[in-house]
């Protein structure tokens, strides 16, 4: 494995974290929806999974948080910690 190969590893590892860290907020959220806070930790679990490429790992999650984002019933805190997790997760490349 390259230095460039490593870093990158490292870098959408971190940023998988961070993405993490945000959702976290949600899930903590009590005015969230439990229907929501059921899918972020689902979401979260399988971000935290280290049997995948962190891309195919952020594509997954990209696919739910989206749906999730356009629920009516979510804040408008919560849908900008989710488009901010979004944000961090589409820049993951493998």
């Amino acid at each position: 494995m390259s230095k460039t190969t490593r870093k990158k590893d490292l870098e959408n590892e971190e940023k998988i974290v961070r993405a993490i860290e945000m959702l976290s907020f949600v899930v903590n959220d009590v005015t969230t929806p439990r229907n929501i806070r059921n899918s972020i930790k689902e979401v979260i679990n399988n971000l935290s999974k280290k049997n995948t490429t962190p891309g195919i790992r952020a594509a997954a999650a990209i696919n739910v948080l989206d749906e999730i984002s356009q629920d009516p019933n979510l804040s408008t805190i919560s849908r900008t910690r989710i488009w901010s997790s979004l944000t961090l997760l589409e820049d993951i490349k493998d």
